[in-house]
C-alpha cells in the first residue's frame, strides 16, 4: 500500500487523483482509499467535488477522466500554498460578468482562478451563448475551457515554453493587439508597491503586459509569499493593477503601501 499521508491538503489529493486518473484512465474509490491511504468517505467526497467542476464524470463506484491534461510542468504542482490559491480562485472567477471577455495568463493560481470560473453553475446555465469568452496564452487552461460548451475559448498563437505551457513571442502580441478584454486575470511570481507585478521570464511578461493593456481592469491572483518581492521581468507598475486578491499572509506593511499605491487589496 502506497500512504501518501492522511493528512494530506485537498488540493495535494486532488492532484494525486488526477495523476492516477491521466495514468489508469478510469479510478474506481477502493482504488483511491488503497493508494492515498485516506478513508472511502474523502475519496467520495473529493470525487464529488471534482465531478462538480467537470474535471471528472462520475460513475458507478468511481471516476473517469476528461480529455483534460493533467501532466503539468513543474511549475503547476502542488504545494503547501493550495488552500490558499483555492479561496483565492474561489473569489476572484466570481468578479467576471456574465458576458464579459476574461484573459489569463499561465500560473498555478490562473489555472485554479480558471478551473472555479469554468464551474460556475450560473454560467452553465446561461441562455447567453457564449456565457463568457476566455482569451488565453496558457495552453493547459486552453485545453480544459475548450471542453465547456458555454464558454468561447480564444487562444494566442505564439511559442509553448515547455516550463510553463504559456505562448509569447510576435504572434502571441500580434492577436492580442487586435482584442480587448474586460478583465485580466494575472498570476505573478512577485508584486511589489515599489516595482509592480513582475515574473521570472521577459518572454511572459511580454504578453503580460499587453494584457494589462488590452484590460479595463487587471485582476493579479497571488498567495502571500509573492507580495513584497521582487522578479526578474516586471510586467506593469503598481498603477496597472486595479484589484489584487490575495490571502492573509501577505505582509500587512506591504498591503497597506499597495493601497496607498492605489490598489484595492482583497484577502481572503
Amino acid at each position: 500500500m502506497t500512504t501518501v499521508g492522511r493528512a494530506m491538503e485537498r488540493g495535494t489529493r486532488w492532484s494525486a487523483l488526477l495523476a492516477l486518473l491521466a495514468k489508469h484512465g478510469r479510478l474506481t474509490v477502493a482504488q483511491a482509499v488503497e493508494e492515498l491511504g485516506v478513508s472511502e468517505a474523502t475519496v467520495r467526497r473529493d470525487f464529488g467535488e471534482l465531478a462538480a467542476q467537470q474535471l471528472v464524470t462520475r460513475t458507478h463506484g468511481g471516476v473517469v477522466g476528461t480529455a483534460v491534461a493533467y501532466n503539468l510542468p513543474a511549475r503547476y504542482s502542488s504545494g503547501a500554498g493550495d488552500d490558499a490559491k483555492e479561496r483565492i480562485a474561489a473569489a476572484a472567477a466570481d468578479l467576471a460578468a456574465e458576458g464579459s471577455v476574461v484573459g489569463f495568463n499561465g500560473g498555478t493560481t490562473t489555472s485554479a482562478t480558471a478551473r472555479r470560473l469554468a464551474a460556475r453553475a450560473d454560467l452553465a446555465r446561461s441562455t447567453q451563448r457564449p456565457a463568457i469568452t476566455v482569451v488565453t496564452n496558457a495552453l493547459n487552461i486552453a485545453t480544459e475551457m475548450v471542453l465547456r460548451p458555454f464558454i468561447r475559448c480564444v487562444t494566442l498563437g505564439g511559442v509553448a515554453r515547455p516550463e510553463s505551457y504559456e505562448l509569447s513571442g510576435p504572434l502571441a502580441g500580434m492577436v492580442l493587439d487586435e482584442l480587448w478584454l474586460d478583465t485580466a486575470f494575472l498570476g505573478v511570481d512577485a508584486l511589489s508597491s515599489q516595482v509592480g507585478a513582475a515574473c521570472r521570464h521577459e518572454g511572459e511578461a511580454g504578453i503580460s503586459a499587453l494584457m494589462v493593456q488590452r484590460a479595463d481592469r487587471v485582476v493579479v491572483v497571488a498567495t502571500g509569499d509573492k507580495v513584497g518581492r521582487r522578479a526578474f521581468a516586471r510586467i506593469c507598475p503598481p498603477a496597472g493593477v486595479d484589484l489584487l486578491v490575495t490571502d492573509g499572509s501577505a505582509p500587512e506593511d506591504e498591503v497597506r503601501a499597495l493601497r496607498a499605491a492605489g490598489v484595492t487589496v482583497e484577502q481572503v
